[in-house]
């Protein structure tokens, strides 16, 4: 290669990267030389294939300075290198593939015959404060602030595993503590039966003792009077001494005799085998399970009020038919609702004659409602986005929740407090009575294996088999009310007295927060297929009370 000195003309392209390369060519609309590759991706770029471009003996043989424009201002900031080859820089830009291109690029891989190529100075003009400018940062901006909010929930999420580790400690030392406190109890037993066995040892003892001393001491008295009698001579007192002293003789037989049957005993210990080979076989001191805690995202509310109200909502029982129907029960209003999710409004409304409490679903066109002031179940059909309402079965007492699995209806009641199982004419298959178990057993719900209880005065959730049994319990609530199953067995509860919603495991043992700072959530439906939970408030204030809640849970 000629020295830069020699090149009269050069690729003003290339020279512009820093690298001067001889022209074999000239573009008239470009004012520009170009060497021999820059000179065929000039000829197939479809922004300058009609430009007029001079071969090398008819272009100009000195070098030509394009005038000032966009064009020439722009391409001097051309100065990012390709990230494939790296002494050349970006100049081009593949509408098909989406990328940017430098020109080696262009002539290998994404030649201007198979892909639409542009000069990017030549399509750039108009970029700034474009519509595309607008929506891509806009949608960075969503993009960041996304993932700022994932790093603070992390944090959040991180923050309650941590405080449920300390707490996971605090528990096994109070485990601990209470298996100390039994060992220390039945340590206390067997030192009891040591201590009464030595007591009554020594009691023994003083006993033998203080006989023998009477004994010897009576001996001791009758030899010294027989010898100094015998010595004076007293015939007729030696004779009756003596004889004295074979009776004594007689009775100290019978007490060495009771003191030979005495049966002092050794004592030996013997350690209970089974604590010990349970400590040994024991690999550990419990578990320590993992809780998962779900993410969630506000998905707005649905407005229930309707020009049919004449109060405001008081929702005290939903129920899930599709991913986009909801039937609610406006207790205050006397009406049954149907609730579009996709549209988000009320779509049909059932009046009744008395106050609806809870509703579940029968069958696939039919639905149960409870009427705890007449004691009954109202029974509605729905079609074709209608509730008509049929029979009603008469029960024997306040009904108030109500879940219904395989056509058995499963009945809560207030006054008495009771649990039923009913078929679907009413006939009693099992009762339940609340006595020490539940007191104020609101809400219901049930699948395959279990029936759950929620009950606001016990403040449990109550486990139960579908033979009545209990099964398990979950306290630590405050007011617990409405419960809906979610798909994987675990059970949603509102706690309107700590305003959050919990999530309690399916065997009823732990719980986590989903939701907290409600406004007195009260009834609650889980939809599996959109992982969306619905909620509605009891509240004073209508602009809460009026809506239902809803929000994405992963």
């Amino acid at each position: 290669m000629a020295s830069d000195e020699d090149l009269q003309v050069y690729c003003q392209p290339c020279d512009e990267e820093g690298t001067r390369l001889p022209a074999h060519g000239y573009c008239t609309d470009c004012k520009e030389h170009l060497c021999k590759t820059c000179l065929t991706v000039h000829k197939k770029l479809k922004s300058s294939k009609h430009h007029t471009v001079l071969d090398a003996t008819s272009m100009p043989k000195v070098l030509q300075q394009p005038s000032t424009s966009i064009h020439t201002s722009q391409s001097d900031n051309l100065t990012t290198p390709c990230c494939k080859h790296q002494q050349e820089m970006i100049k081009f830009y593949c509408n098909d593939h989406k990328k940017l291109l430098c020109s080696v690029c262009v002539t290998l891989e994404h030649q201007p015959t198979s892909c639409k190529v542009d000069y990017i100075p030549g399509i750039s003009c108009n970029i700034i404060d474009s519509k595309e400018y607008q929506i891509i940062l806009k949608t960075l901006n969503t993009t960041f602030d996304y993932y700022q909010q994932m790093v603070e929930d992390v944090k959040e999420m991180t923050g309650k595993s941590n405080r449920s580790l300390k707490d996971a400690l605090e528990d096994i030392k109070k485990f601990r503590i209470e298996i100390n406190q039994r060992l220390d109890e039945l340590e206390r037993q067997v030192v009891h039966v040591v201590k009464v066995a030595e007591q009554e040892n020594n009691s023994n003892i003083t006993a033998v003792e203080t006989s023998c001393e009477e004994v010897t001491n009576s001996l001791k008295i009758s030899s010294e009077k027989i010898k100094q009698l015998n010595t004076s001579k007293q015939a007729n007192a030696l004779f009756m001494e003596l004889k004295l002293a074979e009776n004594i003789m007689k009775d100290v037989e019978k007490t060495a005799l009771q003191f030979s049957s005495y049966d002092v005993k050794e004592h030996h210990f013997q350690a209970n085998e089974t604590i010990l080979t349970k400590l040994k076989t024991e690999r550990s001191l419990g578990t320590l399970t993992q809780i998962k805690y779900r993410q969630s995202s506000h998905e707005g509310e649905i407005c229930v009020k309707t020009s049919k109200d004449k109060s405001r909502c008081y929702i005290t029982g939903m129920t899930l038919l599709t991913p986009d129907l909801l039937i609610i029960t406006d207790y205050d209003n006397y009406a049954v609702k149907m609730v579009d999710t996709s549209s988000q409004s009320v779509s049909d409304q059932l009046q009744l004659d008395d106050h609806p409490w809870d509703i579940t679903r029968v069958t696939s066109t039919e639905l149960a409602v409870t009427l705890p002031n007449t004691k009954k179940i109202q029974f509605i059909s729905f079609s074709s986005n209608k509730l008509i309402k049929k029979h009603n079965v008469k029960v024997d007492g306040v009904c108030v929740g109500i879940s219904c699995y395989q056509g058995k209806h499963v009945v809560s009641f207030v006054t008495p407090a009771k649990l039923q199982i009913i078929d679907m004419n009413g006939t009693i298959l099992t009762t339940i009575d609340g006595k020490n178990i539940f007191k104020s057993p609101y809400y219901v719900t049930c699948n395959r294996s279990s029936i759950y209880l929620s009950d606001r005065e016990m403040k449990t959730v109550t486990r139960f088999n579908w033979q009545g049994d209990v099964i398990g319990s979950y306290s630590g609530m405050c007011t617990p009310r409405g419960i809906s199953l979610s798909d994987d067995g675990s059970v949603f509860v509102c706690d309107n007295g700590r305003n959050v919603i919990e999530e309690i495991s399916e065997d009823s043992s732990t719980g986590k927060v989903v939701l907290e700072n409600l406004n007195d959530p009260y009834t609650v439906g889980w939809c599996g297929e959109t992982k969306k939970l619905y909620y509605s408030c009891r509240s004073v204030k209508a602009k809460y009370a009026n809506f239902l809640y809803i929000y994405k849970l992963s």
